[in-house]
């Protein structure tokens, strides 16, 4: 008979939708108190945003608000974007601790690293958009603006279209935690990641085709990172599966095993 997870207990479905509330509960009250405390540098923040772009606006040119509510909606809605973004320790924390109980201590200690592992790595990507995809682009888009017309970018238009860049590297920074998963579990091998390297190659740049604007560049930015992330995630993968294959140690026995009887 296989043993339960450790310190797994009995409980009836009503304390598990309690915990389930108790901690999304929590997660909203994060991103709520992240929010109020933000708000105040609101204008701030968008300022800070949207530096990429009026970098390279036209001497003499600003950005516009077209619609009545955007000068602050906008700000609005980036300060509780940001907060989102800020809460995400805090949301994988909660989550953390809700499906932690069922794990077994081996499976602890590869999903603690993973954890961490994919916030790093989100912020990572969004500050790779922010510091070296941004003036990139922006830069392009003026350069090829036609004479006679002038760049003057909407505030709300140029929200919705940083954040989607933003969201999509900071998933795609995620690839390496997905590939270790997939090969942890043993959905997939290493072998055959390594076979379909090639079509694994086009699909990134598809899905930096469908992610991001419609530019070659920031396609390019997007597809590039996620093939070398990928091959990261295929290194990290075979070290996990040689560790696994590799015998335990006399002393140490397996915690999803029943412990030898004595002699």
């Amino acid at each position: 008979m296989s043993r339960l997870p450790e310190n797994d207990q009995e409980m009836p479905l009503v304390s598990h939708l309690t915990e389930l509330r108790t901690r999304l509960l929590r997660c909203v009250g994060a991103i709520f108190l992240i929010f109020f405390c933000l708000f105040y540098f609101a204008q701030t923040i968008y300022t800070l945003v949207s530096a990429p772009l009026r970098k390279y606006l036209p001497e003499g040119a600003t950005m516009i608000a077209t619609d009545v509510a955007s000068p602050f909606l906008t700000p609005f809605k980036l300060t509780m974007i940001v907060a989102l973004f800020l809460a995400m320790p805090v949301i994988l924390h909660q989550v953390w601790g809700f499906i932690a109980p069922g794990l077994y201590k081996h499976e602890k200690r590869i999903a603690v690293p993973l954890l961490i592992s994919s916030i790093i790595l989100f912020y990572a990507g969004m500050a790779f958009a922010y510091f070296l995809v941004f003036p990139i682009i922006f830069h392009f888009f003026a350069s090829v603006t036609p004479e006679g017309v002038s760049m003057m970018t909407d505030i709300a238009s140029y929200l919705d279209f940083v954040m989607t860049l933003f969201f999509a590297f900071g998933v795609a920074f995620e690839i390496p935690v997905a590939v270790v998963l997939l090969i942890w579990i043993g959905v997939v091998d290493v072998e055959y990641l390594r076979k379909i390297r090639p079509y694994v190659i086009i699909g990134c740049f598809v899905v930096g085709m469908i992610l991001t604007p419609p530019d070659i560049f920031s396609q390019t930015l997007l597809a590039v990172p996620m093939w070398l992330l990928f091959e990261l995630g295929i290194l990290a993968g075979s070290l996990i599966r040689k560790r696994q294959s590799e015998p335990p140690d006399e002393d140490e026995t397996p915690s999803d095993q029943p412990p030898a009887p004595l002699s």
